[in-house]
């Protein structure tokens, strides 16, 4: 019923999103369905299959509300044909309440006891403004035991009722939201004697802006300092311009009557309409500001988690440390705990020699191939201190960024992974493993608390969470995850899976050893059939008797895969390791009713580099020797650094002293760029150039223009 609307809003076919809309109520995820159904839904990606998901739950949202609302009034027995036409038309969640608004159990206000005191219909004679003279009409509603004692009484109840009126009116609520939408200026004040305390908001002091045209940044920031009560803020429209708006629509005339509804028109305003709207706009300027801080969090969260890893090696990670010194671990290729030490660096010459000893020991007997270190405090002194070491050989030492390890090492997934080892150990190791694989261990970690958004904590956060999934659940659907070594919180995001069939796969790969096929899978207890069509064509096992077990080709195409080989008298081993064998292969014989063209050229590439990791190629990098604190940093000095975290109004690069500088927008690029994802991503390799260093903020202000 939704498929019309949704494809004109997306500018698909009505077919395409029918197909959709099926697969998802039938259980399909967005991940399965973009890479297993693509003729299905006429090949279409991720964004637009999660699009059509969002759009349909808002839209099933909206008819449950409007079914309720068609009841409530029903029941009133106040449901005119009208009026059900009305809200049966109705497309947004704003109109549908501006259409329940008169009918809306309210609480005690002004106009209900008016309308308890009998007024109701005197202020009716007036607002039909016939020429009636109000004073003389209101004469005949005094009455001592219903409390109206004057005149005067009976024409301010009467107002009160008109003015609530004009404020459930659905027209001059559209109108009065467009003014508000359109003109709203923004204004934020510091709080009186504030200043000193709310420093860190001082751009927002005395700040007046077109609220249209704010940015999201700037939104959320003065709502943060609101909520800390360091700030005010308003959202204003020019009053004349609004009673202008009312007056067209609810005066008629110039009569005495006319009168007293135009002071009701200034009342519903002042005391109703602008509290209302205000509200209102704030809600959707906020909503506005999370939309667009969530965007941005996905796509710096999904740079993050698809950064390049190195891959299987034996690694040490190491937690830098001055008083409490660096905690060392050793591991495997497969991210292992081996051992674990403790080294100082600072305490003495002796401790030093000691140190040095112990690690040159460890790489030695557990034959380290690289070493990790955290980007903490003390990184850039450990990491001098271990360059200055005489491995046999040269071992590569990489800088990791640790946000977000101290969450992990807390958690209850670190505390079950190490239950016989503290917070610094659980910590090193997840230094450690994130070079190995960025995937794999940040799954572990609430997306929040990694370090790469803009405001996280104050946007909605159901919202953020399900964005965030999202972002998780695509990227490592996919990476494709090894169903032989992936812990189970990177199982839990595969498609179809979720943490209790993650458990019991972990537990029949415990009970019964490695999976040897993909087709074991429909043995583990509790994974559907359902979910076994969801998953399967997203784990890998390496190694496998099959080779498509390795690859991204889901079972139920393997029959295509064989009757392939059959087809060229040959093995599925001999396609995949013969590319002259590939290339006699005519995908047109192999179209089916179920698989067509763009399936078949998947699976064709799938062939060629079975289970290829979509990821970059890793790269070295070091900051730049000698400059290791914000002390050693000099004006227009250039110098090597990682995109950290990207925002809207910039990006902060780490240059590995400690505290990471600000690209401003403006210092991108030698042109215009209006989104900084235009130019750079997280984890990117940039070179810098130093514009200004305010030593009190700790602020370093960098460019990446050419000079």
């Amino acid at each position: 019923m939704y498929n019309k609307k949704i494809a004109q809003e997306l500018k698909i076919l009505p077919l395409q999103v029918e197909a959709v809309i099926t697969l998802l109520d039938g259980g399909s995820t967005v991940p399965f369905i973009s890479r297993y159904r693509k003729e299905v839904t006429g090949n279409l990606d991720e964004t637009v299959i999660t699009a059509i998901r969002d759009r349909v739950e808002v839209l099933r949202e909206l008819d449950k509300r409007r079914l309720a609302v068609l009841e409530s009034i029903e029941k009133q027995g106040k449901l005119t044909d009208e009026l059900k036409a009305k809200i049966i038309a109705a497309e947004t969640m704003t109109v549908l309440e501006d259409l329940y608004l008169p009918y809306k159990p309210k609480r005690r206000t002004k106009a209900t006891i008016a309308k308890e005191k009998g007024l109701e219909p005197l202020a009716q004679i007036i607002f039909d403004q016939t020429g009636v003279d109000p004073k003389k009409e209101a004469q005949k509603y005094i009455n001592a035991e219903k409390e109206v004692n004057s005149i005067e009484e009976a024409l301010d109840g009467a107002r009160h009722i008109m003015a609530e009126w004009i404020n459930e009116n659905e027209e001059a609520r559209k109108q009065l939201r467009k003014l508000y939408q359109d003109t709203g200026t923004l204004t934020s004040k510091v709080i009186k004697g504030k200043e000193a305390e709310g420093i860190n908001y001082k751009d927002y002091f005395d700040m007046q802006e077109l609220a249209k045209t704010s940015p999201s940044h700037r939104i959320l920031a003065i709502r943060r300092g609101e909520s800390e009560k360091f700030l005010t803020s308003r959202i204003t429209v020019d009053e004349q311009e609004a009673l202008k708006i009312l007056q067209k629509l609810f005066v008629k005339g110039k009569g005495e009557d006319a009168y007293q509804v135009m002071m009701s028109a200034e009342d519903s305003f002042t005391r109703l309409l602008s509290l209302s709207m205000e509200s209102e706009y704030r809600m959707e300027l906020k909503k506005r500001a999370d939309l667009q801080a969530i965007e941005i969090f996905n796509s710096n969260l999904r740079q993050l988690l698809m950064a390049s890893p190195m891959g299987q090696k034996r690694v040490m990670g190491i937690d830098p440390g001055l008083r409490t010194g660096c905690k060392i671990v050793c591991m495997d290729e497969q991210g292992k705990l081996l051992v674990n030490d403790v080294v100082y660096l600072v305490k003495s010459e002796h401790e030093l020699e000691q140190a040095a000893i112990t690690v040159v020991t460890l790489c030695k007997k557990y034959k380290i191939e690289v070493i990790a270190i955290g980007n903490g405090t003390a990184s850039r002194e450990t990491e001098a201190f271990v360059k200055r070491l005489p491995f046999p050989t040269s071992i590569p030492i990489v800088i990791v960024s640790e946000s977000g390890a101290s969450i992990y090492s807390a958690s209850e997934v670190a505390r079950e992974e190490f239950p016989d080892y503290d917070l610094t150990v659980r910590g090193a190791v997840s230094i450690g493993r994130r070079l190995m694989d960025p995937l794999a261990e940040l799954v572990k970690i609430d997306p929040k608390s990694i370090g790469v958004g803009q405001y996280q904590h104050d946007v909605d956060q159901k919202l953020l969470r399900q964005n965030l999934d999202d972002v998780v659940i695509s990227s490592v659907n996919q990476v494709g995850v090894e169903l032989n070594t992936a812990s189970k919180q990177l199982l839990t995001y595969v498609s179809g899976l979720g943490p209790s069939r993650a458990q019991a796969i972990i537990d029949q790969r415990n009970k019964t050893g490695r999976f040897n096929s993909r087709l074991e899978l429909s043995k583990v207890p509790g994974l559907t059939a359902k979910a076994f069509e969801q998953a399967v064509g997203f784990l890998r096992i390496h190694d496998a008797e099959n080779p498509l077990d390795s690859s991204s080709v889901h079972p139920e195409a393997y029959p295509i895969v064989e009757k392939m080989a059959k087809d060229l008298n040959c093995t599925v081993k001999d396609l995949v390791a013969n590319a002259d064998l590939r290339k006699k292969i005519d995908l047109q014989k192999y179209v089916t009713d179920t698989i067509g063209m763009p399936t078949l050229i998947d699976i064709k590439a799938e062939l060629e580099k079975p289970g290829r990791d979509p990821r970059e190629p890793f790269e070295l990098f070091s900051f730049k020797d000698g400059v290791e604190t914000i002390d050693d940093l000099k004006q227009d000095m250039e110098l090597p650094g990682v995109i950290t975290n990207i925002t809207a109004f910039g990006a902060f690069v780490d240059i590995g002293v400690h505290h990471d500088g600000l690209v401003h927008i403006s210092e991108m690029a030698d042109r215009y760029v209006k989104d900084p994802h235009q130019v750079v991503h997280v984890h990117q390799k940039v070179t810098v150039r130093v514009v200004s260093i305010d030593m009190d903020r700790k602020r370093i202000a960098l460019s990446m223009k050419k000079k």
